[in-house]
């Protein structure tokens, strides 16, 4: 089942985005962070039946999960995931702010789990 398999992929991303931060790689580090939160909004779009192929249905997933929720930490902490995956291009960000980031979406995955 998909959901199994993108849930699957999350947490391991996440630990190889601390290691990479650990290394000095910042851009992989971002985006392995950023591929994180996708993944595990894509499991829990895929549980409920929600497009999920695109950034645009990842966005709008986060806006039905805050919305049904009430839960502004949802959209808040996706904005940092989608952060770090801008700095995987830019390369811009101190290694706090990748690391206050990664914690971010450590959250975030806490949060969606519970979702689906």
């Amino acid at each position: 089942m998909a959901t199994a398999r993108y849930r699957a992929a999350s947490r391991p991303l996440l630990r190889q985005a601390r290691v990479e931060l650990e290394q000095g790689d910042n851009r992989q580090a971002s985006e392995k962070g950023w591929g994180a939160a996708a993944q595990m909004v894509k499991a829990v779009s895929e549980r409920r039946g929600w497009e999920h192929r695109g950034h645009g249905h990842l966005h709008r997933a986060i806006a039905r999960l805050t919305e049904e929720t009430g839960d502004e930490d949802i959209r808040r902490l996706f904005q940092v995931a989608n952060s770090l995956h801008v700095n995987f291009y830019e390369d811009w960000e101190a290694d706090r702010n990748i690391s206050g980031g990664l914690d971010d979406v450590e959250r975030l995955l806490d949060l969606l789990e519970g979702l689906g």
